[in-house]
């Protein structure tokens, strides 16, 4: 077979006459009971199967278990990792990664695993130390630097957590062949802190899971939880940026005037949970609130089915998942509009102020009083969806990667 001269093959490309594979590694650094990067990942993954067909060959490499029955479900070529390394230490550490790139990444197990892999690329979408660490070029990924804009919140910034995230963003700034960020708020966010060129930064918008989309009930959803037959939906981790407490004094304002007004709160207890609880107890609100713990992707997409509308109070940005898993089944959305959020959902969602617990209680109060505003918002959403699916998310990063072959 006769070989083309790679500036041939290359123009060829480029004019669809060929397709050139690109050996891509994905990196699953994460576990489902994550959140936001978790459902990234995942999509991320799904986003590659979907290029099956020649132009994308990938290998996967994991650390937690648990990813284990969605590989298994999705027959992807994977490897499980150990976790905690020398190279988890050094990222921990922030050792000098001088001293990593000449000595110690030749005896570190996982770094000579990616050495061997014979892949192009590795991407990682969790925001992971491997980005700079790995001796392959890497694709990273930076979901938010709510430290630089936001430090006032214990969460990314106390105990060292702010010169942590610096030291880790800022390398995966600096090592990263491309940095993928999921909006046009989110790429200034990057050139301004880091002086990331602009040719060197893809945006690629979040999309809802693939899990968020289905439309059959599990078999024991009503068994396993007893719900008001009208309530408001918050899916988070108890941070303090998630603002729970502004949620629950809106809910309690509305009270008197709505005493039927329910909120079911999912998310596993840790973090700010205990003053979470504590909050409900101090405004009465013991019978307002559900809280039901972690939650199992698969019932997800029925909680957001039955709420009234997703709530989300948050003061973190730039984008968020929730708001399009609500929108994929039908949910109203209420949102802060902070950063990229009124890019990202445009007129279908009703806007609040997290800062202010009369307006939070406005949005609250429109959506849960107005049905014909509640059902403007549900047809904006599921027209929003389709506008961007799955595909989409999946063309335009196989767009970003023919970017990277040529």
């Amino acid at each position: 077979m006769k070989v083309l001269p790679v500036t041939r093959r290359r123009q060829q490309v480029a004019k669809g006459r060929l397709r050139e594979t690109i050996k891509l590694g994905l990196y699953l650094g994460t576990s489902p009971n994550s959140g936001g990067m978790f459902q990234y990942s995942l999509s991320i993954l799904d986003a590659l199967l979907r290029m099956r067909d020649g132009r994308c060959q990938v290998l996967v490499a994991y650390e937690s278990a648990d990813w284990e029955p969605y590989l298994e479900v999705r027959r992807v070529n994977a490897v499980k990792l150990n976790r905690k390394g020398l190279g988890w230490l050094w990222g921990r550490l922030c050792l000098p990664l001088f001293l990593w790139k000449r000595v110690f990444s030749r005896i570190d197990t996982t770094a000579r695993f990616f050495s061997k892999s014979q892949m192009d690329y590795w991407l990682f979408p969790a925001q992971d130390h491997w980005t700079y660490l790995c001796p392959l070029p890497a694709i990273g990924v930076v979901h938010d630097l709510m430290h630089r804009y936001e430090p006032r919140f214990p969460e990314v910034s106390n105990w060292g957590r702010y010169w942590l995230r610096q030291y880790r963003f800022r390398n995966i700034c600096r090592s990263a062949r491309i940095v993928l960020v999921d909006s046009r708020i989110g790429l200034r966010h990057v050139m301004e802190s880091y002086g990331v060129p602009v040719a060197r930064i893809r945006p690629l918008q979040y999309v809802a899971p693939t899990y968020g989309y289905a439309r059959s009930t599990p078999a024991d959803f009503d068994e396993r939880f007893s719900l008001p037959p009208k309530f408001l939906f918050y899916p988070a981790q108890f941070w303090r940026h998630k603002n729970h407490t502004g949620l629950l004094r809106a809910v309690a304002r509305l009270q008197a005037g709505y005493p039927d007004i329910r909120l079911v709160l999912t998310g596993g207890r840790r973090y700010e949970y205990e003053d979470v609880v504590r909050e409900v107890k101090q405004l009465g609100l013991q019978d307002a609130v559900t809280f039901l713990g972690y939650v199992p992707d698969a019932y997800l997409p029925e909680l957001y089915r039955r709420a009234r509308a997703l709530v989300m109070p948050t003061f973190f940005g730039p984008t968020n998942i929730p708001p399009l898993e609500a929108q994929a089944q039908g949910c109203a959305v209420v949102v802060s509009d902070v950063y990229g959020m009124s890019e990202l959902l445009g007129d279908s969602a009703c806007y609040i102020n997290p800062g202010s617990e009369e307006s939070i209680a406005e949005g609250i109060e429109k959506i849960w009083n107005d049905d014909v505003y509640h059902a403007s918002l549900r047809k904006k959403g599921l027209r929003r969806t389709r506008q961007w699916t799955p595909d989409h998310f999946s063309a335009r990063l196989d767009e970003i990667l023919r970017a990277l072959r040529r």
